[in-house]
């Protein structure tokens, strides 16, 4: 687990940093008073207004199931990136395996992020890669709320991010972290379609735009809902071995086991309908498939 710097921390070392310490600062503002003018919009600069500023201190919990793969590396490098310029986020990683890998455990301590890193090998009876992992987080989550909120008081929001997804920033700051119960967008590039998006009037959903797999009556990509922490908190809703009520698509039998009813979810989507913009896209990072000999590799660490 690493911490990482609080918005202010961050915001005042830039100040110091630039007149050289707390010191010089106070005594620059006895002789001029009108510097802190310059002081403060420096540092807005330098660090956007956070969540909490806005009155949402709601933490995020992203859960990310990842197994070895050539281009997994790549894939998690980019989320970290995008993950680390979240504020109040907690990263749980799942590998899907007998033990966590080194190389990925130092991407995550490299981003400054809160974080989790433990290694699950799928079980048997699980029909895919992920199920299983996210099931594990959610177990976590159960067990020790307080070991992911840490000294955090306040609501968290749990989302399901796969490593190899293409991420807005604002979909975590203006989506999912002001999710008071089940939140839901639009996915580009999901299900065969260019994208997924649930139908909304007043704020609630009515019906689902998609191709994949007809009989589902949750019709939305793992990347495209969020979930508040006491609702998993409140449940023993899983993902499971199977789920025939989405026709093999394991989110409708998540959402439904968390005692949701179809006609009253709360959705975000009216932000999206007025901007007419997708936040997330379900994207896959694509190689040629050939096996890298190990002469091929110079050395250096590839996957597998």
């Amino acid at each position: 687990m690493s911490n990482r710097l609080g918005g202010f921390a961050i915001r005042w070392y830039a100040v110091g940093g630039l007149f050289g310490g707390s010191e010089i600062v106070s005594s620059i503002l006895k002789d001029d008073p009108r510097i802190l003018n310059f002081i403060v919009t420096y540092a807005f600069r330098i660090k956007p207004t956070s969540p909490q500023d806005s009155g949402s201190n709601r933490m995020i919990i992203v859960i990310t199931p990842t197994y070895k793969r050539i281009t997994r590396l790549a894939d998690i490098t980019r989320l970290a990136n995008t993950l680390s310029q979240v504020e109040n986020l907690h990263w749980i990683v799942i590998e899907d395996g007998e033990s966590t890998i080194p190389n990925v455990q130092n991407i995550l301590e490299r981003s400054e992020l809160l974080y989790t890193y433990v290694a699950h090998r799928t079980a048997s009876g699980y029909p895919a890669r992920g199920w299983y992992q996210r099931d594990m987080a959610l177990k976590l989550i159960r067990t020790n709320p307080s070991q992911i909120l840490g000294e955090h008081e306040g609501e968290a929001v749990i989302y399901f991010a796969d490593d190899d997804n293409s991420y807005d920033l604002r979909l975590f700051e203006d989506y999912i972290r002001n999710v008071k119960k089940l939140g839901l967008w639009a996915v580009g590039l999901a299900g065969g379609a260019a994208v997924e998006a649930p139908n909304v009037v007043n704020k609630k959903v009515t019906s689902f735009n998609f191709k994949w797999k007809s009989k589902r009556r949750f019709a939305v990509d793992m990347a495209g809902f969020a979930i508040n922490l006491d609702y998993i908190l409140n449940s023993s809703a899983v993902f499971g071995t199977e789920c025939k009520r989405g026709d093999g698509a394991p989110e409708t039998c998540l959402l439904e086991d968390l005692g949701e009813i179809y006609s009253s979810l709360y959705s975000m989507v009216f932000y999206l309908q007025k901007n007419n913009e997708i936040l997330v896209w379900h994207t896959k990072t694509s190689y040629s498939g050939m096996k890298v000999k190990e002469a091929e590799k110079f050395g250096y660490f590839v996957e597998p």
